[in-house]
């Protein structure tokens, strides 16, 4: 079992690509309890990402471990409109994700300051995965992490010469298929690999396919005995198209497969006329159809220098540039051409530019861990209409508008400095970690189109402290905790502060305040020969909490109003034991149990909206997962279930989606050699085994203050039973 995995350095060294080391006995297992951490840190490892579906979001495989709810309604969990990622109640706008040091934003659908990890990397890619459910490192590149952060690191070429391949059939026409190359390590000391990926994969209900094409590259260096560099670029071209955001009373009267009207060209021009067959009673009910497209380009480079014995430096450069539109046939504007509706677009580009540099120092019984960020950026939101001219695929980039809403360009100066000193005492056995960070990030607006607001904002604090202690009972047996502050930046971009009218945001830029939280954290970990787990409790007090209201339905693309709308606290108990019950099989569980309610009222339009002691949406309070694993030189299986509490999806708590469990199955045979293949490996996926319908992302069109009709279309269905074999092999 892999377990308690020992850092390379101390507490306040992060390192690229660490490798978890076995200490227990169990068969082997997939979540590594951090030991000699002052915080709660967990690991997936290489081998656990290789169990779910190639192509599957990593964020996916983190949904085992505690705290951590992920939704998406489509079987991979990459479809980014409905990918909505949370632990301990936070959702991923307020936690932090980087990808080998270098930051991805908060991977939000609109992203201005990053791009989702399935766009950053193949998933065949990734070595390994780290979650900190509470709070990450104070060095960690992020401003959103208000909770938590997961770091993705990319495995590295191999030592060996070799090309492996993988190949993907199932359910809606899946096909997905990778390559890579490794040079293996050349006499310059050089070693690299290139990979691509296609995947083509239809639509579960509805008309459409999301697809994507990726080009990953890594090289490392060794320069000398004491400079290592690393360097990756990689490409992704993705284009998705849309499910049709659902309500609960459409799911009545429509039933649970409804979708947008695609390929019923002439159906979808008869409701934008309001004339409507089938159940449909609304111009909302359905589109002709939507679709996200998204290119990116991520460039990072890192040396390591070991400047002497006692200390290293570390500094990575990077450098993304994004190419993004999301098309939506809207009825409530008119083509040109005198048909009834036209293409509605949002459109994206970011280019930013970066720099981090990390300094450890070993001095005596101290670790001394400092250094900084800097970000520029550039980001440009445009919505803007096209002339819709009949049942044609748009999915591609659309150019020459006849009409544009609004257009902004912003400029983002990020600059963070961190410093932090892990003392050891009692032989190692009592370890305090202490340090603060200073972000300071100032937006600049300017506004080319419409009346949205232009200006400047800036968020900063300069000491945001973290402390923790680690104390070792026994070699089997410690305690922790830890304490925390972190601060949100402000937000470019289609619902940050410059959404609203100039108006409003002269009137309320004064008293806006950036979000901050403080998170206190503490557990107990433990090992035995057949077993390894942990026990966490945490409280978060989340001040000034920011909320974008709208004013319209999303398809008409309102201004919204931002307003601060208090407290939120949230306390919780979460654990997680991994058993091996007999040689070869695994028995892992998961529990959560958390808490997160608003503590202050709201007004909205003059009225009093009354969410004091209310749940947070989109917060289950119960989550449970169980896992049994059997692993062989041969033979691997495992079956899994977890159980996700009722979720609300208004702020008054008046309408929720039903609580659920979603069982999944996985099964395959391996070699070390097979017909002349090495590693070979044919593997089964069955996902949601017992085909249940159930409610995955809710808010996908923002949350409500109240919902007492069911009527808000902001939610998306679950994909049904699901079946995938994949093959893979090295030669």
């Amino acid at each position: 079992m892999q377990a308690f995995a020992a850092p390379a350095f101390a507490e306040a060294v992060a390192t690229p690509d660490p490798t978890p080391v076995a200490t227990a006995s169990a068969a082997t297992t997939v979540t590594i309890v951090g030991e000699g951490k002052t915080r709660q840190v967990q690991d997936i490892t290489k081998e656990d990402l290789m169990k779910v579906v190639p192509g599957s979001s990593p964020l996916k495989t983190l949904d085992k471990l505690p705290g951590v709810s992920f939704q998406s309604a489509d079987p991979f969990g990459a479809y980014e409109w409905s990918t909505r990622f949370s632990a301990r109640g936070f959702n991923q706008n307020h936690l932090g994700f980087t990808l080998d040091n270098v930051p991805l934003g908060d991977m939000s659908y609109g992203n201005n300051n990053g791009l989702h990890i399935s766009r950053a990397i193949s998933s065949e890619n990734i070595g390994h995965v780290v979650l900190s459910q509470g709070a990450g490192d104070v060095g960690t590149a992020s401003t959103s992490n208000l909770g938590g952060t997961v770091q993705f690191y990319s495995s590295a070429p191999t030592e060996e010469f070799g090309l492996t391949g993988g190949q993907t059939f199932g359910s809606n026409s899946t096909s997905r298929t990778f390559a890579r190359i490794d040079t293996g390590l050349l006499s310059t000391g050089t070693k690299a690999y290139l990979s691509v990926t296609r995947q083509r994969t239809d639509k579960w209900k509805g008309s459409g396919s999301q697809n994507q094409d990726q080009f990953n590259s890594k090289l490392v260096q060794q320069l000398g005995t004491n400079n290592k560099l690393s360097a990756f670029f990689n490409y992704s071209d993705r284009k998705e198209v849309d499910y049709q955001d659902m309500s609960l009373e459409m799911i009545n009267r429509l039933g649970y497969n409804w979708d947008n009207y695609a390929p019923d060209w002439q159906r979808a021009v008869n409701a934008a006329k309001k004339v409507y067959t089938g159940g449909v009673n609304s111009l909302d009910d359905a589109y002709y159809q939507g679709s996200g497209l998204r290119k990116d380009s991520l460039i990072g480079a890192t040396l390591d220098s070991y400047l002497s014995d006692a200390m290293a430096l570390k500094t990575t450069a990077y450098h993304h540039s994004n190419q993004g539109q999301g098309h939506w046939y809207t009825p409530y504007q008119a083509s040109t051409n005198g048909l009834p509706l036209s293409i509605r677009t949002t459109e994206y580009s970011i280019s930013r530019n970066g720099l981090l540099s990390d300094l450890t120092w070993e001095l005596g019984q101290h670790t001394v861990n400092a250094g900084f960020w800097v970000e520029s950026s550039l980001h440009t939101d445009t919505r803007n209409y096209y002339d819709a001219t009949g049942p044609q695929d748009t999915n591609y980039y659309l150019s020459n508008p006849f009409k544009t809403d609004f257009k902004q360009n912003f400029t983002t100066t990020t600059t963070q400095f961190y410093a932090q000193d892990t003392m050891s005492f009692m032989d190692n056995k009592f370890k305090l970690n202490y340090g603060f960070k200073s972000p300071s990030v100032k937006v600049n607006s300017v506004v080319i189109t419409g009346s949205r607001a232009g200006g400047e904002i800036k968020a900063s604090k300069t000491f945001l402290p973290q402390v923790g202690v680690n104390y070792a009972m026994t070699k089997n047996d410690e305690l922790f905790a830890s304490v925390t502050q972190n601060m949100r930046a402000f937000q470019p971009g289609v619902d940050g502060p410059f959404s609203q009218k100039q108006v409003a945001f002269d009137l309320g830029q004064a008293n806006l305040k950036p979000e901050t939280s403080t998170t206190f954290d503490s557990g107990y970990r433990f090992k035995r020969n057949d077993f390894v787990g942990s026990v966490a409790l945490y409280y978060t007090k989340f001040s000034d909490r920011l909320l974008s209201v709208a004013t319209c339905a999303g398809i008409v693309g309102c201004p919204s109003t931002l307003v601060n709308v208090g407290e939120v606290e949230t306390k919780g108990v979460e654990a997680a034991l991994s058993w091996s019950l007999a040689k070869d099989w695994t028995l892992f569980n998961s529990l959560t149990y958390n808490d997160s309610k608003y503590k202050s009222n709201y007004v909205d339009n003059n009225v009093v909206v009354n969410i004091a002691g209310k749940q947070v949406v989109d917060a289950p309070k119960t989550m449970f997962k169980t896992e049994l694993s059997y692993d062989t030189p041969v033979w691997f299986s495992r079956v899994g279930a977890k159980f996700t509490d009722k979720r609300f999806y208004t702020y008054t708590n008046d309408a929720s989606v039903p609580s659920y469990w979603i069982a999944d199955l996985t099964a395959g045979y391996k070699q070390k050699s097979f017909a002349g293949l090495k590693d070979f490996s044919i593997q089964l996926n069955v996902q949601n085994l017992l085909n249940k319908q159930y409610i995955s992302t809710i808010g996908s069109n923002g949350f409500q203050a109240t919902d007492p009709n069911g009527t808000a279309q902001t939610i998306l269905t679950g994909a049904p039973r699901q079946f995938f074999v994949s093959v893979s092999g090295k030669m």
